[in-house]
């Protein structure tokens, strides 16, 4: 089987490819001790969603209206994303009648975040941002300071991300900042 799904990879397109592996990179981040042990996000499902969104959202925000190839390289995020939820959703037992319903309402939560954090970041209206972070990976009863604490991580990250180089992210990497300054994950 490892086989076939490598083989697989080699058949996709470059911009698919390299999707991927720049959202094996927010998956990675967005599974860090810290945001769970520091800001206190639930270490749950949809805990582990949110974080994942953020960092997807991160990616494609800056991928999607970039000149060739970034809206593909975004694409290419969203479908690696939706692709693996609905093999986790399969992995955990949800059955093939329900899947599909369930992947559908996780693509509404990613849309309507990403257009909150979009509209907060476009705006430059980090109390609406602290809001939505507040109200969607915490569901509305954050640990005093976590959501300004990751609205101005998310907005260090928006920064960061913009600096580097569409060629960088074509060859599937991006340089996220790890944490904020101060902080380590040990």
């Amino acid at each position: 089987m490892a086989g076939l799904l490598r083989f697989r990879s080699l058949r996709r397109p470059p911009d698919a490819r390299a999707g991927c592996a720049l959202y094996r990179e927010a998956v990675a981040l967005a599974r860090s001790p810290w945001f769970y042990r520091e800001l206190g996000v639930p270490d749950t499902l949809d805990g582990r969603f949110d974080l994942i969104a953020l960092h997807v959202f991160l990616l494609v925000h800056r991928l999607q209206d970039a000149s060739p190839p970034g809206p593909s390289l975004a694409q290419g995020i969203f479908d690696a994303m939706f692709h693996d939820m609905e093999n986790n959703l399969r992995e955990i037992g949800v059955s093939d009648l329900s899947v599909g319903r369930r992947v559908r309402a996780m693509w509404e939560a990613f849309h309507g975040r990403s257009q909150v954090y979009a509209a907060a970041i476009g705006a430059v209206d980090r109390p609406a941002l602290e809001a939505s972070l507040a109200r969607n990976v915490w569901r509305g009863m954050p640990p005093d300071g976590a959501p300004e604490a990751l609205a101005g991580l998310m907005l260090d990250q928006v920064t960061r991300l913009q600096d580097q180089k569409l060629a960088a992210f074509a060859a599937g990497r991006a340089q996220f900042l790890l944490f904020p300054v101060g902080h380590d994950d040990r």
